[in-house]
């Protein structure tokens, strides 16, 4: 079963786009390793709120003109 795991900053994606990810990331291992592993690819986006993670020793806060809309 392949496994793709995503983190991304918190509401960086709206839904439509994770829906996108979600599918090009499956048909992506459907190119690599055949159409018997579409059924059993799973997907997880994670979603990592402001200062949970960081950078070159700094602390992340995603600016606000760079947050999903809606």
């Amino acid at each position: 079963m392949p496994f793709a795991n995503y983190k991304l900053p918190q509401a960086s994606l709206p839904t439509v786009q994770k829906e996108d990810l979600i599918h090009k990331t499956t048909e992506l291992m459907v190119s690599y390793l055949g159409k018997v592993v579409r059924l059993t690819t799973m997907v997880l986006i994670e979603e990592v709120p402001d200062g949970g993670y960081g950078r070159a020793d700094e602390v992340f806060v995603m600016p606000e003109e760079y947050r999903a809309k809606g």
